[in-house]
């Protein structure tokens, strides 16, 4: 638009019209008019959508402010606001960009030059200030909301977000567009009306897109991957339908404080305890081979922001120094997709005795990889000793009795991006064991308990506190080969001393040679500090290989969101249907 100047009318006529519009319909005169407008100019551009709920801006439009009809402006329109100034007129010329082709034919006010721009602003620069007819607001132009005491709640720029777009608004012209050919749109919402400028690029000639809404047939890049032909087509897959509700019904469960009167009903801030492990009989608690205590694990929601949390009370632990917390902050820093967030750290009294909570995010539906892979009893078959004169069973091969190589690595690429993101933050995991890897889906995997191990051993006489994790990162790497090791042989016997010679035999005969040497280098006393680092040439080109299977998992998963994509609009449709049916009052 032009540059363009207010004449002393022109902007009384807007003061005027803005004020009653920006408060609900109802604006306090007394107001400063210097503040009031300052105050509506002080927003940045949005864009919109053309097919909106929004109208343009032109005479064609019904005006409830200016409309003669309007008997609530038109009370006020008697009034004068400053003796100098004269009333609004109703039936003066609204404001037109001389710049927009489609509003060339309306009327130009004539105005006074000022030699500056009384209210600067980044969007009404020399190129684009606007000449403002009577009953225009000075922020059209500009998103509502960023004003701090005009604009509501219900702003209509979320709205306009949330509405379908044009698909014609995603098409680049060509050609270069006119930068003045911009619509001024103006939408009430709850009796504020809003101006703002309307940037949406105009659709290419010839292009025509259908008015309904439509399902299209799945991508060929997802169709050509399908493993099953009888898939279905129009809906998300039976599989990733049956874990969804099952990662709902896990979360929204709750336990019956009738049959279970030790389980407390709140826990500091935590409330709806859950057991996600069997409680055993007081007189049958057995302290876990990992932490040395009794340990107990529950899902609980927690009232600050009512989320789902999993609770690992640590029976009977006194936490005597607090310096600890330390290490439970930098934990908490750490975020990793294959890690279990620590959130925080407290104790309480409400189990009956002193305990210490560690809660993490929860993770619904996930199991350990030790009741995924090592819950076989027949599988220690191969390892276990035998008696005189019985003969040794052939060793199991893949497929038929060992995990095939590809998930191995799989597991390996997981486990050692955790171990990396921990290392580099200056900690140790110090729980890589197969009861405390959680594995979701198929084959994602989440190094659970992160943080324990830090508190309970806590040495209170030590200046430096992180002194030892170098010694604990380097623990890490031979808690990562036998986790490697007890997967290549399916088994936990094959880890043991004892062992060791006939499992590295087994992973020789059945697997690559990287594996092996993977598996050595973890293993072995070296003379130097080693890094997880130092596995990922040993990774090598496998590493591509789980980047391409996950992105493909993402392709297939997008494509399912696709096919249930309108189904909250046609529940909506239908819950108002049903609504008016039957009832014609």
């Amino acid at each position: 638009m032009e540059a363009a100047t207010l004449s002393d009318a022109n902007l009384t006529n807007s003061y005027f019209s803005s004020s009653f519009i920006g408060v609900n319909g109802f604006g306090s005169p007394a107001e400063t008019k210097y503040s009031m407008m300052q105050r509506m100019t002080t927003s940045s551009s949005s864009p919109s959508l053309l097919n909106d709920g929004a109208k343009n801006f032109s005479h064609s439009t019904h005006d409830p402010v200016n409309s003669p009809t309007s008997s609530l402006f038109s009370d006020f329109g008697a009034l004068s606001i400053s003796q100098r100034r004269k009333a609004p007129n109703p039936a003066a010329s609204e404001f037109i960009p001389k710049g927009a082709p489609r509003m060339a034919t309306m009327a130009q006010s004539t105005v006074q030059a000022f030699p500056s721009p009384i209210f600067p602003h980044p969007a009404l620069s020399s190129s684009t200030a606007a000449a403002l007819a009577p009953g225009m607001s000075l922020s059209a132009g500009s998103s509502p909301l960023h004003s701090p005491k005009i604009t509501p709640h219900t702003s209509p720029a979320p709205r306009r977000r949330s509405h379908t777009p044009n698909p014609a608004n995603y098409m680049v012209p060509t050609t270069t567009p006119d930068p003045g050919a911009h619509i001024i749109q103006k939408e009430t919402v709850g009796g504020t009306t809003y101006f703002y400028t309307d940037n949406t690029p105009a659709p290419m000639a010839g292009m025509v897109f259908p008015t309904y809404h439509i399902y299209p047939p799945t991508a060929p890049h997802v169709a050509y991957m399908q493993p099953k032909a009888n898939a279905p087509s129009f809906f998300m897959a039976d599989e990733l339908r049956q874990e969804l509700i099952n990662r709902h019904l896990i979360t929204m469960a709750q336990i019956d404080h009738s049959e279970n009167p030790d389980v407390p009903s709140e826990v500091d801030s935590y409330h709806s305890l859950f057991p996600l492990e069997p409680l055993p009989p007081p007189n049958r608690m057995q302290k876990t081979s990992n932490f040395s205590y009794i340990t107990s694990c529950y899902k609980a929601v927690n009232s600050k922001d009512d989320l789902p949390y999993c609770l690992r009370r640590i029976h009977g632990f006194r936490l005597v120094n607090t310096k600890c917390m330390m290490l439970v902050d930098m934990w908490k820093k750490i975020q990793h997709s294959n890690s279990v967030t620590l959130r925080e750290v407290f104790t309480t009294k409400a189990f009956g005795d002193h305990s210490l909570v560690f809660s993490y995010d929860f993770h619904a539906g996930a199991e350990t990889m030790f009741s995924r892979h090592f819950n076989d009893p027949a599988a220690d078959s191969y390892f276990t000793k035998r008696k005189w004169g019985q003969h040794e069973p052939p060793p199991p091969r893949q497929h038929a009795g060992l995990l095939p190589e590809s998930l191995i690595w799989a597991y390996i690429v997981q486990l050692s991006s955790a171990l990396r993101t921990i290392h580099t933050a200056g900690l140790a995991c110090r729980v890589l064991d197969p009861s405390k890897i959680l594995i979701t889906c198929k084959t994602r995997l989440r190094v659970n308990c992160v943080g324990v191990f830090d508190v309970l051993t806590f040495d209170n006489s030590q200046t430096n506190h992180l002194a030892l994790m170098p010694q604990y990162q380097q623990a890490d790497l031979v808690s990562l080969g036998k986790v490697v090791l007890a997967l290549a042989c399916n088994s936990l016997a094959g880890i043991q001393r004892e062992n060791l010679q006939k499992a590295m035999e087994l992973v020789s005969i059945n697997y690559s040679s990287d594996l092996k040497n993977l598996i050595l280098y973890l293993l072995t006393d070296q003379s130097r500090l080693r890094s997880v680092n130092d596995i990922m040439p040993m990774i090598g080109a496998r590493f591509y290989t789980q980047l391409d299977a996950s992105q493909m998992r993402n392709d297939v998963i997008e494509e399912d969101l696709a096919k249930e994509v309108q189904n909250g609009r046609l529940f909506r449709l239908l819950a108002k249907l049903g609504t008016i049916n039957e009832r014609p009052e």
